[in-house]
């Protein structure tokens, strides 16, 4: 039987988080091990349960929603990150990834999208709506100073760039790990690594960003 996915929610309305326990149920194969208001309650928890995913809200009194995801991706690399927001703009999805999220949803998403969404992040994917991907790629194509992909690619590491290499030839984070002899987790930091600084956050963008730059051919 296969263990269900661990998670914390952090949001300051209770009626949010009671949507949620609805939502993500042992039924669905969750397990929700932690709750807290704010940012310092969510530091406790996460060092306490090291959740495998932790839902966050984006606004909440006191530290922000960004300077925690920064925190859980810093200190604890094996938890994931699914930012929920009532916000879509793009500044906003930007900085959320380049703070480390794994993921980014709307508050407002269908409760099969938000367990997929769950899903997804914990198997080690990312995952945007196509809307806020939009959003994502308009703030990338409008950010002063912005990298070219040639520029972005350089950025890469020679490890980075393997691991680019079997990610957009399907490879599994296991399968690369056996190929290259790394633990999983390993291929995982690597993984979340070129994607922030690719800030791409799906394997298709991941692909087409690779035949642009010529790391594969299709």
């Amino acid at each position: 039987m296969t263990a269900p996915i661990r998670l914390l929610l952090t949001d300051d309305h209770p009626l949010v988080r009671e949507g949620l326990r609805s939502v993500l149920t042992p039924e669905h194969g969750f397990a929700i091990v932690g709750e807290a208001t704010n940012a310092a309650e969510a530091r406790a928890r996460v060092r306490e349960v090291v959740p495998d995913v932790a839902i966050l809200d984006l606004s909440m009194p006191g530290e922000s929603g960004l300077a925690l995801t920064a925190y859980v991706r810093k200190e604890f690399p094996s938890v994931r990150v699914l930012i929920l927001s009532v916000h879509d703009r793009a500044e906003y999805v930007l900085e959320s990834v380049r703070a480390g999220a794994n993921g980014y949803l709307r508050k407002d998403v269908a409760p099969s999208e938000l367990r997929a969404a769950v899903r997804a992040i914990a198997r080690g994917e990312s995952y945007f709506t196509p809307t806020v991907a939009k959003q994502l790629q308009a703030a990338l194509t409008h950010a002063p100073g912005t990298e070219s992909p040639a520029q972005r690619l350089a950025t890469l590491t020679p490890r980075e760039r393997e691991v680019l290499q079997r990610v957009v030839n399907g490879a599994t984070n296991r399968e690369i790990a056996a190929e290259l002899e790394l633990s999983p987790r390993t291929v995982e930091a690597y993984r979340e690594s070129l994607m922030r600084k690719l800030a791409i956050g799906t394997v298709a963008g991941l692909t087409r960003f690779a035949i642009e730059t010529g790391v594969i051919h299709p």
